[in-house]
């Protein structure tokens, strides 16, 4: 394939896959290859974005356009308000809803994301236990406030150092989370997960995951993006959401982009310091990204050499499913 290298890994599942995944760092084609894949086999899109979920946060989330969808029908985008605290587990409730009514229409379900730990939560039997312990969270959220998200994800390294790796320093909700499980549990979210993974799946699955040849390709375009994203107004989308009411400390608007712009908008910094630093969190995102893919050994990668080549990742993506079949 021209400007394409792919890498087969892992024994293919004896069960005929029910969804597909199209995964991968922040701006590898998942979005274009999503809806052409679902043109070609009639496919409907579950977004496994942690972000896009949000209303009117779709510039720095690069949402799709309506024009991009070209008719496809996508779903799990814009179903929560940026003031909400959305979780893990209304994500697997809500989107597992989706996967159910697309396949009693006789479709096929294509997952579409980045977010490693959505996808994995969804196609596994993961259960999750809402009820907590109040008090403790509140200390660990005031602790995180008074020694900072670097100080709180070390601690969290010392007893969990994979979820640790993955985790944003900014993401007070998540990191509080994994330690407040720990000391309620003795099991840290790793192990948990390793647990769960044992599990007979929720969906059997084809796995496709996108990167670029050279990491430097990748960070190029992850550039690009930014700056496509500052000409559409990614400022002004900001702006609107904190005069909205939005508050700042919440989950969405620590998203990469977002928390940045803020606090160029807050006179914390200029806006060159919050563009480089919006480039910078974006490539460390995208690195943390392929860390957590590497861990599967049944994903089959899709490898670019400088740009996406939509229209051979569609014969990769067929050739595979006819295979699985």
């Amino acid at each position: 394939m021209s400007g394409l290298n792919t890498q087969k890994n892992g024994a293919r599942t004896q069960d005929a896959p029910q969804v597909i995944v199209l995964t991968g760092p922040t701006a590898t084609g998942k979005t274009a290859l999503g809806v052409e894949l679902a043109l070609a086999i009639g496919g409907e899109v579950i977004s496994a974005d942690s972000m896009q979920i949000y209303r009117r946060m779709d510039i720095g989330t690069a949402k799709p356009a309506i024009e991009e969808l070209r008719g496809v029908p996508h779903h799990m985008l814009s179903v929560a308000e940026p003031d909400e605290d959305y979780s893990v587990s209304r994500y697997v409730e809500e989107a597992s809803r989706c996967v159910d009514d697309v396949l009693a229409r006789g479709k096929v379900p294509i997952l579409v994301g980045g977010t490693g730990l959505y996808i994995d939560s969804l196609l596994s039997s993961r259960s999750f236990a809402e009820r907590g312990d109040g008090a403790l969270r509140e200390k660990l959220g005031a602790e995180y406030d008074a020694l900072g998200g670097e100080e709180m994800r070390r601690r969290l390294a010392e007893f969990d150092p994979e979820r640790a790796a993955l985790l944003q320093t900014q993401d007070k909700r998540r990191i509080v989370r994994a330690m407040e499980i720990y000391y309620l549990t003795g099991k840290t979210i790793t192990q948990h997960d390793a647990e769960t993974r044992a599990l007979p799946p929720r969906y059997t699955s084809l796995r496709i995951a996108l990167s670029f040849a050279e990491r430097e390709a990748l960070y190029a375009r992850i550039d690009r993006r930014v700056d496509e994203m500052l000409k559409r107004g990614l400022f002004d989308e900001v702006r609107a959401l904190l005069d909205s009411g939005v508050p700042g400390e919440s989950t969405a608007m620590q998203a990469i982009g977002y928390k940045e712009v803020a606090a160029c908008i807050a006179g914390e910094c200029s806006a060159e310091e919050a563009i480089e630093a919006v480039k910078r969190n974006s490539r460390r995102y995208a690195k943390r990204q392929l860390t957590w893919l590497r861990r599967d050994k049944e994903l089959h990668w899709l490898v670019w050499e400088n740009e996406p080549d939509i229209a051979q990742g569609v014969l990769f993506s067929t050739d595979l499913l006819c295979t699985a079949r």
